[in-house]
């Protein structure tokens, strides 16, 4: 047999840290191509050579998803990798259809064939979908090992949307890292927290590179905590692996790509939102966690919201902001700035899409279930400018800022704005606090 003819069907990060750690060094492969979606304006690029290796002396190519028959028939693929996550099923194999019909074969690879290990005890927060809440989850397991008076440094999954080669290895410890690395709204709302509670975090698209950086991080480093990214299984082999799941969307957990291998290999379940979720899918979860894993320690916990104004939303016809991705591949129709407006007596939501700019008429044709929120997309300066001008636009009152980070610090908003903010509490026993002592116990000499 020949050398195999590759394309690894992605997203600008699983599909990279695939390449890395399964077919970089392997030349019995040649990765002729990636594909892209997800993410506006993600393909066009090339994966440099300087990640790609000696092999690739021209770097790897970047395409958009939907040339995938083509690049098949034209480049002679023998084997397309589906390299992506937080997608239904039916998503799934729709791909492995239109990879098979166009005579290739359609491969998914598991955590045994992508894992790193790690020098240092690793803790990985995951989740079942993307929006369950697993970055208030990984804050408040560094928050119980900071209060141990230990040294916990967090790996985000990648978010390389712009040069990959210059975000290879990137650290933050201080905000002006976001500016210097040229983060994006999405990289903010995942960095900033870590940032602002003191911990440093590390991103970027070599995850060996990353894992060994941290480990040797200059400010010290006792444990590995994994933030998750959409319901991606983690790139570290663990020694704690917590999942959380979303009620909101009862029965998610088993019909989405990879989040129900998240819940398969969880040692624990958090199940979050029950303080705004209806009892019947707290229990749909629930049950469907005791039947698919019914060796996880299971934890009850809430995201309740807190507003820093909560007097300008009463009565008033307001704009609400969300986490963009959580809206848009995510499926959610509310968020924590709905759930605040809700709370405090809001008058109405304005719908913004008679208001829109630019890209997020697009955003709003591909995801039209997103109905009268108004995603933070932020990939980009174009993107920003085009949300900067819906919502100077929109004829409201007020704009509640749901997004993780305060978006009034990133563009100007020039109404009456509110910030909402939101942690994770556990009810009852088990709670996290008794999970990771036990854990360092075991694991932190």
């Amino acid at each position: 047999m020949g050398v195999r003819r590759v394309i690894i069907i992605g997203a600008a990060g699983r599909d990279f840290h695939n390449f890395n750690t399964r077919y970089r060094d392997d030349e019995s492969v040649e990765v002729v191509a990636f594909t892209a979606d997800q993410i506006p304006g993600i393909e066009g690029r090339t994966y440099p050579p300087e990640l790609a290796g000696p092999r690739y002396d021209n770097g790897i190519p970047i395409y958009a998803e939907a040339e995938l028959p083509r690049l098949i028939a034209d480049l002679d693929v023998d084997e397309c990798v589906f390299s992506y996550s937080d997608v239904p099923y039916d998503h799934v194999m729709h791909l492995a259809a239109v990879v098979q019909a166009a005579g290739a074969t359609y491969t998914l690879l598991g955590p045994a064939a992508t894992q790193l290990v790690s020098t240092k005890p690793v803790i990985s927060v995951c989740a079942v979908r993307t929006g369950a809440g697993k970055s208030q989850t990984t804050r408040r397991v560094i928050e119980i090992l900071m209060a141990s008076g230990l040294k916990p440094v967090a790996i985000r999954h990648p978010m390389p949307y712009g040069d990959i080669e210059t975000q290879s290895v990137q650290r933050f410890a201080e905000l002006a890292d976001l500016e210097r690395h040229r983060c994006t709204i999405e990289e903010m709302e995942e960095y900033e927290p870590h940032i602002v509670r003191g911990n440093v975090i590390y991103a970027g698209a070599d995850y060996e590179a990353i894992l060994r950086a941290a480990e040797e991080d200059p400010g010290g480093c006792d444990v590995i905590v994994w933030d998750g990214g959409n319901n991606d299984f983690s790139f570290y082999r663990s020694d704690l692996y917590i999942t959380v799941a979303d009620p909101h969307r009862p029965g998610h957990e088993l019909s989405y790509y990879p989040g129900e291998v998240n819940l398969r290999l969880a040692d624990v379940v958090v199940i979050n939102k029950i303080d705004t979720a209806d009892l019947d899918g707290i229990e749909t979860v629930r049950a469907n966690v005791r039947a698919t894993n019914p060796g996880a320690v299971v934890i009850d916990a809430a995201s309740p919201v807190v507003v820093d104004d909560p007097a300008l939303l009463r009565g008033a016809r307001v704009l609400v902001v969300e986490d963009g991705p959580t809206l848009t591949h995510g499926g959610m129709k509310i968020g924590a700035g709905v759930i605040a407006a809700d709370k405090h007596g809001a008058a109405e939501l304005v719908d913004p899409r008679p208001y829109l700019a630019g890209s997020l008429i697009d955003t709003f044709a591909t995801y039209p279930e997103i109905g009268t929120v108004l995603p933070a997309m932020g990939y980009g300066d174009e993107q920003l400018r085009d949300l900067q001008a819906t919502i100077d636009a929109v004829d409201c009152d007020v704009v509640v800022i749901g997004t993780p980070i305060d978006l009034a610090r990133v563009i100007a908003i020039d109404k009456p704005h509110v910030r909402v903010s939101y942690d994770l509490q556990e009810i009852g026993s088990p709670d996290l606090a008794e999970i990771v002592d036990a854990f360092v116990a075991d694991h932190v000499g």
